[in-house]
């Protein structure tokens, strides 16, 4: 149990990641699994995911498994989302793979104890946030024009110091933009 417990408390995973429709920053399964995996290391863990997907009631759904152990130790959490197989923009197979990550991120916040209180949906604001707040920095994620602007900007001499005061840059993009 005491893995568990010093992973949970050392387990930092940001918010890296910026939905600039809704204009709030997320942490996807992506993020997690990347800052789980050294503690995972530290304490001799492994963790494994599995989706199986059900119907109940004519829903279909993917139910995903976050399975951890150490030594004789093991603890697991589950999580469900459904799919709608005609979602507009997605083929089946962006339907299921976007409910299987959504699926997989519950599974590892209550595994992890990730707290989510001030996800989204709790601090969306939907565009009537108070003109008195200050400006926070926008998360630069790959595959944006901002991206793209700043990759020249870094080619041609720019400094990743004047970057991180027009944006934040998690780790990953860092490395994407050497």
């Amino acid at each position: 149990m005491k893995e568990l417990q010093e992973i949970q408390s050392e387990l930092k995973a940001p918010k890296n990641q910026r939905n600039n429709f809704g204009k709030y920053n997320y942490r996807s399964c992506e993020d997690i699994l990347e800052a789980v995996k050294p503690l995972l290391a530290k304490y001799k863990c492994t963790l494994t995911l599995s989706d199986e997907i059900r119907e109940l009631g004519g829903l279909i759904f993917v139910e995903s498994t976050a399975f951890m152990q150490c030594n004789e130790n093991f603890w697991e959490a589950r999580a469900q989302a459904g799919i709608d197989p005609n979602r507009k923009g997605m083929d089946i197979a962006q339907s299921f793979g976007s409910s299987s990550s959504y699926s997989r991120k519950y599974a590892l916040n209550g595994l992890f104890l990730i707290d989510d209180t001030k996800d989204a949906d709790s601090t969306n604001t939907h565009g009537k946030a108070p003109k008195t707040q200050a400006k926070e920095l926008e998360w630069l994620n790959k595959g944006t024009p901002e991206f793209t602007k700043v990759q020249a900007y870094l080619k041609g001499g720019g400094t990743m110091e004047n970057v991180l005061k027009k944006y934040k840059v998690s780790n990953a993009t860092k490395e994407l933009l050497k």
